[in-house]
Order: C-alpha cells, then structure tokens, then sequence
C-alpha cells in the first residue's frame, strides 16, 4: 500500500538542468532512506544518489558536483536537482524508497520511472 511518484524528467540540453521529485505516500511507518537510481539502455541499473533519514548522503562519482539530493520529510518527499547536464545522464531515473509499512513490512519500494533525455 505505497506508492512512488516521480515527475520532473524531460529532454534538455547539455549543460542546463533539471529537477526531479518523488513523493511516498501510503501506509508508512519509517523511511529510512530514499534515492535516485538511473538505467541507461545496455546498462545495468546504478545508484545516483541516496539520502538516509538522518541526512547521510551518497552521490555517484559520476555526479558529484553536478547533482543535490535532498527531502521534505513533511511530505514524504525526495528531490533529484540535476545541474550541467551532460549526454552521458540521459537515462530512465527511478526513485527508490527503503522503508518499513504500518504493518512492520520493510522492503524497497520504486517508482515507475521517469525519462531524461540530454542532448549534444
């Protein structure tokens, strides 16, 4: 009984930006982490960065420096903001919840994904 909504993607051009978001909603009791994970055709499904519920932070080497992760607890809420965009981001991001429900069921929850196309 939760869900993940993402919004935010599209197709943009090397070095302008992006943000996406994702909202949890459902029957939560405890998030303990939220993220952003990208697939690019070909390849395997990579973390991008990933925030825990006390403010831990892990970030891609790929994306460090260019990429904020951040939340709004109030609303169950993760934020992707993507600066100097490059060709090589351009992927399906999915959002990633770690999470325990009101029933004490702990799993990884996803999000339907959400397409980001940057151009050359």
């Amino acid at each position: 009984q939760v869900q993940l909504v993402e919004s935010g993607g599209g197709l943009v051009q090397s070095g302008e930006s992006l943000r996406l978001s994702c909202a949890a909603s459902g029957s939560i009791f405890t998030i303990y982490a939220m993220g952003w994970y990208r697939q690019a055709p070909g390849n395997q499904r990579e973390l991008v960065a990933r925030i825990t519920s006390l403010g831990s932070i892990i970030y891609a080497d790929s994306v460090k420096g260019r990429f904020t992760i951040s939340r709004d607890n109030a609303n169950n809420t993760v934020y992707l903001q993507m600066n100097s965009l490059k060709p090589e981001d351009t992927a399906v991001y999915y959002c990633n919840a770690d999470l325990t429900t009101q029933f004490g069921v702990r799993l990884n929850y996803w999000g339907q994904g959400t397409q980001v196309t940057v151009s050359s």
